[in-house]
């Protein structure tokens, strides 16, 4: 990832809610910073590798290129490498999930979870109506990811949220999103091109893993509307859209750009990793 130094000029921000922050900092404890450590590759780590499961997106056959076409409306489940291999980097055993899991069952195994980036969250989720720029949805995945979220946080263990992940997020602490912000949808971009900044609260757990300004991707069209109940904000973007969240009562926290795409190695993941190792 790079990082800048400062905001564009005539580009204001609103400041990060403080709220809730001593009690934040207490339980979100701060274990060593995982970056230095080996791959996951390194067959002889990974047995002490944390156990991180990555969730993925529902497809028919038809939508993945290559299948038979007499297979047309079989369900296949997508997954994205990067997430794996950031993961991995970070010094974590990733393992991708399928829904047909039970939520429960996984939630005991794993040490962490990744809620990864896909399709829009269906507005019934947070009771409102469906706008006439939302995307597609997939409530089988909603009543997944929901599950399995509540599941995580009930064992305390941690949670990062990607992209859609943070939305997840907000939807299951009781928040809502806008559903359709094309300013933020930049799909003119590279996967690795950053196209905005975001400022970061530094005071925060996850924020202090960051420089003050950062440059990161954009390929979101929903953001937050209604933050939700104990979700602190950790950095925004030049327009005010929340890009970075934590909870100040569970090891949850999230971001909004894609940190899997980018070339260097985000404190996202050495986050989830971290938090997720014994002790």
């Amino acid at each position: 990832m790079t990082y800048g130094s400062s905001v564009p000029g005539g580009m204001a921000t609103r400041q990060p809610d403080t709220s809730a922050r001593a009690e934040q900092n207490e339980l979100m404890d701060e274990r060593p910073d995982s970056r230095q450590q080996s791959t996951g590759g390194d067959a002889n780590r990974s047995a002490d590798s944390p156990l991180v499961g990555l969730t993925g997106r529902g497809k028919r056959a038809a939508q993945v290129q290559g299948m038979p076409p007499s297979w047309a409306d079989v369900p296949v489940e997508v997954h994205v490498s990067e997430y794996s291999s950031k993961v991995g980097q970070a010094g974590g055993l990733p393992v991708m999930l399928t829904r047909q899991a039970d939520a429960s069952a996984l939630a005991e195994r794993l040490a962490g979870l990744v809620l990864t980036g896909g399709a829009d969250i269906d507005p019934a989720r947070y009771r409102h109506h469906p706008d006439p720029g939302l995307g597609t949805v997939e409530p089988e995945r909603d009543d997944f990811e929901l599950q399995l979220l509540a599941a995580m946080v009930a064992r305390g263990r941690p949670v990062l949220g990607i992209c859609r992940g943070l939305q997840v997020i907000n939807v299951w602490a009781g928040g809502t999103l806008h559903q359709h912000v094309p300013a933020h949808q930049r799909v003119d971009c590279a996967p690795n091109e950053t196209a905005h900044t975001v400022s970061v609260d530094t005071t925060t757990r996850l924020g202090a893993r960051y420089p003050d300004v950062i440059d990161v991707n954009s390929f979101h069209h929903q953001t937050v509307d209604r933050l939700g109940d104990g979700l602190v904000v950790v950095g925004r973007a030049p327009d005010g859209v929340i890009e970075i969240l934590e909870h100040a009562r569970h090891r949850v926290a999230a971001v909004q750009w894609h940190p899997e795409l980018l070339d260097d190695l985000d404190p996202a993941f050495c986050w989830i990793v971290d938090q997720a190792r014994p002790g």
